[in-house]
């Protein structure tokens, strides 16, 4: 996989300037129009769609995600299960997998474009209606932890491209580990060996960004930045909804 994934790619470029919540809006109703009525005309329209912001980002080519070779076997194997079934379970399969990844493209080019400090901020405002709902529950006033899902989206977020290279380290460390030493003859699963030391590795990274979190004084200046839209996000919604009705028109139409 490349070695940018969910990173910024630090280039200057209109869809970089938008809001963050602005590209979350779009991944969020493509996404779900797509699961509602997943057309070739729909996907074919969303692949067009993604490959020109693509274009618009400035994005280079060096940041597409290089898929190990075990997922496209693992799709052939699916299409290869379905196909006794009829062309129909078939073509059904295949608008199920491109649908997945459209939506991991979608979620890359947000990743790719926006700066990890403005998803929680970004995620606490689109929100922000959510804090009116409560309820009372043995005399105390409940809410819904609107900011704290939004730090713990950002924080996974930020973690994910570490446990990543943690674990290229360790499967680079595995393979120059002598082969005829004690630890290599106990540890007869290879799988377990790397998702033990995974677990160790991520435990204590854990504790570090618990330790470093505290000492800055908790997680609300995660929160406490949480910009706003601009004329740019205006226009980018009015194009969603362009694309929106393209794609629902093509869909009736085809």
């Amino acid at each position: 996989m490349s070695s940018v994934i969910l990173r910024e790619v630090p280039v200057d470029s209109p869809v970089h300037r938008l809001w963050a919540g602005t590209k979350m809006i779009w991944v969020f109703v493509y996404s779900v129009l797509l699961m509602f009525t997943p057309s070739w005309a729909l996907l074919g329209l969303g692949a067009a769609v993604l490959i020109g912001i693509g274009l618009a980002a400035r994005l280079p080519l060096g940041a597409l995600p290089r898929f190990p070779w075990w997922i496209w076997i693992g799709l052939l194997i699916g299409g290869a299960i379905n196909a006794p079934v009829g062309m129909d379970a078939v073509l059904r399969y295949t608008q199920i997998a491109l649908f997945g990844f459209l939506l991991l493209g979608a979620t890359f080019m947000v990743a790719w474009t926006t700066p990890m400090g403005e998803v929680a901020p970004a995620l606490a405002k689109l929100g922000a209606p959510l804090r009116r709902i409560g309820w009372t529950r043995d005399g105390v006033r409940h809410r819904i932890p609107v900011d704290e899902w939004a730090v713990v989206v950002a924080l996974t977020l930020r973690g994910l491209p570490l446990l990543l290279e943690e674990l290229r380290i360790l499967r680079a460390a595995r393979k120059l580990r002598p082969k005829d030493s004690l630890l290599h003859q106990a540890a007869q699963n290879p799988l377990v060996d790397i998702l033990t030391a995974s677990m160790a590795v991520s435990s204590r990274r854990a504790g570090e960004l618990g330790e470093a979190i505290t000492t800055r004084g908790g997680t609300g200046e995660l929160t406490a930045r949480p910009g706003s839209p601009g004329r740019a996000d205006a226009v980018a919604m009015i194009l969603l909804a362009v694309v929106c009705a393209l794609g629902i028109v093509s869909d009736l139409l085809f």
